[in-house]
């Protein structure tokens, strides 16, 4: 079986290990990539070039850290629109400051989004607006680990 491929590509150990350094550093430059997966800084910049024009790189993002923001709770909350209620609950979900990451998902819930809260007060304010408009499960996050797919 093929792991992380592009059309009829497939991902060599060089790409992978590129893609992990990039995961635990994605502003490292070409040069610190290149030592670290042992290629010239135009190897590793060629390398990058092609992943990115495959499609496999789609782009490079910051990572935040919700405490330093000033919120000391995370939570996952799976949002199930009330009849007739779809769209409102959509752009409500995409308005809301709270919301950091919305997923539109298959299954018994539409959506799943993660909030970024001060207290669990703030939480209960956060869910009241959407509680005219859909049901809500709620998991408060403990911990938050990184991990990469099967490369």
């Amino acid at each position: 079986m093929k792991k992380l491929t592009k059309g009829d590509q497939t991902l060599d150990p060089i790409d992978r290990a590129l893609i992990v350094a990039l995961h635990q550093n994605a502003r490292a430059s070409i040069r610190a990539l290149g030592r670290q997966v042992g290629l010239s800084a135009p190897g590793c910049s060629e390398r990058l070039k092609r992943l990115e024009g495959s499609g496999v790189i789609s782009g490079f993002s910051v990572e935040l850290d919700a405490q330093a923001l000033g919120f000391a709770l995370q939570a996952l909350v799976r949002v199930k629109p009330l009849t007739g209620k779809f769209q409102q609950v959509e752009q409500l979900l995409a308005q809301m400051a709270e919301c950091v990451v919305c997923y539109k998902i298959t299954g018994d819930d539409s959506f799943v989004c993660h909030l970024y809260i001060d207290s669990v007060a703030h939480l209960d304010l956060t869910l009241q607006k959407i509680a005219p408009l859909a049901d809500t499960n709620t998991s408060i996050i403990k911990t938050v680990e990184k991990k990469l797919p099967a490369l």
